[in-house]
């Protein structure tokens, strides 16, 4: 038997099928009928309403406001607060979120724009601290909200702190959509970009994720000079020029980025 048959054979299909439910809820898509989680999860429907239901009797699910009593057809379902139990640990553990929290407050208040931070999480970003000033993409992010990290600048740091083999894996594993007429999806294209944001120290993302969206980005390291993190500035392309985010917010973010690595290199 190889190793990869191996580890076919110890993976619980069930726990896989059943994290598939719980991740088919998203910013986008907060309250769900069965046949919308039986989609999205790619399970049946018999399959996702025992899911559902087992969900619901551990308190990770609920019934939306409205939804009435049984598996019906019509009856929509939402996550309940206790689903953050399952991120919990990881975030304790990660000492990240919380010494950066404040260093972003303060930046905040100085570029007056949204400023979050991020680590990579396979191929996507995953937000881990975040302070909102106003909404300037279509879709909310909070804690948790991933993004494909090509297209993103706090994903163009962390990939380019990654050595070239890692981060060349991470690269061919990767679905490169074209989120916009401006994302980049050439792996050559891409791998020079990794360069170039690897040499300079930060990255610029112009409308490549959403349009009308402009972020800078640089890297967060650890105490062993690693990049563990990713803080960024969100701006839109209507407001402030390339020139005044590179200008501005950029010298701002370094700033920030350099007391919150001498927080972490204590830890």
């Amino acid at each position: 038997m190889t190793d990869d048959a191996g580890r076919a054979g110890d993976t619980v299909q069930s726990l896989v099928r059943g994290l598939a439910v719980i991740r088919a809820f998203d910013a986008e898509h907060p309250e769900l009928t069965l046949s919308d989680v039986a989609r999205r999860a790619g399970i049946t429907r018999a399959a996702a309403g025992r899911f559902l239901r087992t969900l619901e009797e551990l308190g990770y699910v609920s019934p939306s406001a409205g939804a009435g009593a049984g598996a019906a057809v019509g009856r929509t379902f939402a996550l309940t607060p206790r689903v953050l139990e399952l991120g919990f640990s990881y975030l304790s553990a990660l000492s990240i979120p919380e010494i950066v929290q404040p260093h972003l407050e303060r930046l905040s208040r100085e570029v007056n724009e949204s400023v979050s931070a991020a680590v990579l999480d396979g191929g996507d970003i995953v937000y881990v601290a975040r302070v909102p000033t106003r909404r300037i993409m279509s879709v909310r992010i909070t804690i948790g909200t991933r993004f494909p990290a090509f297209a993103t600048s706090m994903g163009r740091v962390l990939l380019a702190g990654l050595p070239d083999a890692a981060r060349d894996e991470l690269l061919a594993a990767s679905a490169l959509p074209s989120l916009t007429e401006r994302t980049v999806t050439d792996t050559g294209e891409l791998r020079s970009e990794f360069d170039r944001v690897r040499a300079q120290g930060f990255s610029l993302v112009d409308g490549e994720l959403e349009p009308g969206l402009r972020s800078v980005a640089v890297p967060l390291h650890g105490r062993r000079g690693e990049v563990v993190a990713a803080v960024n500035v969100s701006t839109s392309a209507t407001r402030d020029s390339v020139e005044h985010v590179l200008e501005h917010h950029l010298p701002a973010l370094r700033r920030t980025a350099a007391a919150a690595e001498a927080e972490l290199r204590l830890v």
